[in-house]
């Protein structure tokens, strides 16, 4: 099976490196460097955006904020399934419907980063088949998990996730004040090393993910309200935030 990814970023190469027991890979991306270093590394070749040549499958594997102009730029060349890694999974699933209607269609989003694969996996699809089918194997010999959801329940599940979880510590990190180590407690150490771990990242991936799903404001309110709180009602909410 010919799979070309459209993207050879960090969570392309790691689609590609998951499945390439069962697939023969091409690489495109914006930087033609990154392809054939993709290619050099994982095996396969780079090919040019523009490419003329079709494949059984294509993966996206770019940001939010380009996956429905990369699905409607490269999913005429997808002969039997499209399928992106996008991290959003209802605007690129019907951006497939819409311009690969005759393919296979699949929502991926591996629920880590490349650098602790392998891991959980949601999947979403509107038009499942043998081709998805492979790769969900792949992907599954290679140590991930797999979950079936909706585009719907996964993009709200998002919310909390992701975008309120993201907001609550970066907040607490441009709130917090520098304090010697010795005061800190098991739970300052915990949200200390959270925001280590989120702001190690790419500021455009956390960009992303705010502008994309919401969130962001109810974390603000809530704040907002213990701040103006009582005792009384500081002590009410410490009950109702028990889950």
């Amino acid at each position: 099976m010919e799979l070309l990814v459209v993207g050879a970023g960090a969570m392309g190469r790691w689609f590609a490196e998951s499945v390439a027991d069962e697939c023969e890979l091409a690489f495109a991306d914006t930087d033609p460097a990154a392809a054939a270093d993709a290619a050099a590394e994982i095996g396969g070749r780079a090919v040019s955006l523009d490419t003329d040549d079709r494949f059984d499958a294509v993966c996206v594997a770019v940001p939010i904020s380009v996956v429905e102009h990369a699905i409607a730029a490269h999913a005429d060349k997808a002969t039997r399934a499209l399928l992106d890694l996008s991290g959003v999974m209802a605007k690129p699933l019907a951006a497939m419907a819409t311009h690969a209607p005759d393919v296979e269609h699949w929502s991926l989003h591996p629920l880590f980063g490349p650098a602790n694969a392998p891991g959980t996996i949601a999947a979403a699809s509107n038009n499942a088949g043998p081709v998805t089918a492979r790769l969900r194997k792949a992907l599954e010999a290679a140590g991930n998990s797999l979950f079936e959801t909706t585009a719907e329940e996964h993009d709200t599940a998002m919310e909390t996730v992701q975008a309120k979880t993201h907001a609550a510590i970066l907040a607490f990190a441009l709130a917090a004040d520098d304090v010697p180590d010795e005061f800190h407690t098991p739970i300052s150490e915990g949200l200390f090393s959270l925001v280590d771990q989120v702001t190690s990242g790419t500021p455009q991936v956390y960009a992303e993910i705010q502008d994309t799903f919401e969130g962001a404001e109810a974390v603000a309110a809530a704040a907002r309200e213990l701040a103006d709180a009582d005792p009384e009602t500081v002590e009410r909410l410490y009950r109702k935030s028990r889950r």
